[in-house]
């Protein structure tokens, strides 16, 4: 995984990355043209498939809605890094199926460098820098249900394996 980085502070609501208005919408790509419209305007514009958004602590807190990392799947952000998530975007996330990694250096990444993921080994390679950061890897069984595009996905097949 390699991309550009979107950087974010502390806190990001997940009001700022989908505004309630937009609820009324189930369509990734449809919720893609609203993602953090009111504080990264350009992002929805500018993102290309295969970006991350990289940010400090407590990311995703806020109401517990879907549409924020449905959102961003849809807008083509392959993960996102923070320093922490809130505990309900997080799962959300990865019920989707958009994988999230969890480094204590995501602040030291800056808005616009090109980073890289080796998810199996836990580390950020910062291309624009040459430096690397640590991240906590997905335990295994999450790390399947990210593969298969969600929670939804793999249930499906494991009912169908049953």
């Amino acid at each position: 995984m390699a991309g550009r980085a979107w950087k974010f502070e502390d806190d990001v609501d997940t009001d700022a990355v989908i505004p309630g208005r937009y609820l009324v919408i189930n369509d990734p790509e449809d919720l893609a043209k609203h993602v953090f419209e009111g504080v990264r305007p350009e992002f929805a514009r500018e993102v290309v498939a295969g970006d991350f958004v990289v940010a400090k602590r407590n990311f995703g807190c806020g109401s517990s809605r879907e549409h924020a990392p449905l959102g961003l799947k849809g807008a083509g952000v392959k993960a996102v890094v923070a320093e922490s998530f809130a505990r309900i975007f997080f799962r959300n996330a990865i019920n989707i199926g958009l994988p999230l990694f969890v480094s204590a250096e995501a602040d030291r990444i800056r808005d616009g460098d090109e980073i890289e993921i080796d998810a199996d080994e836990g580390i950020i390679y910062n291309r624009s820098t040459g430096e690397t950061y640590r991240t906590t890897p997905l335990p295994p069984f999450l790390q399947e249900i990210v593969a298969m595009g969600g929670l939804v996905e793999y249930t499906k097949r494991m009912v169908r394996s049953a």
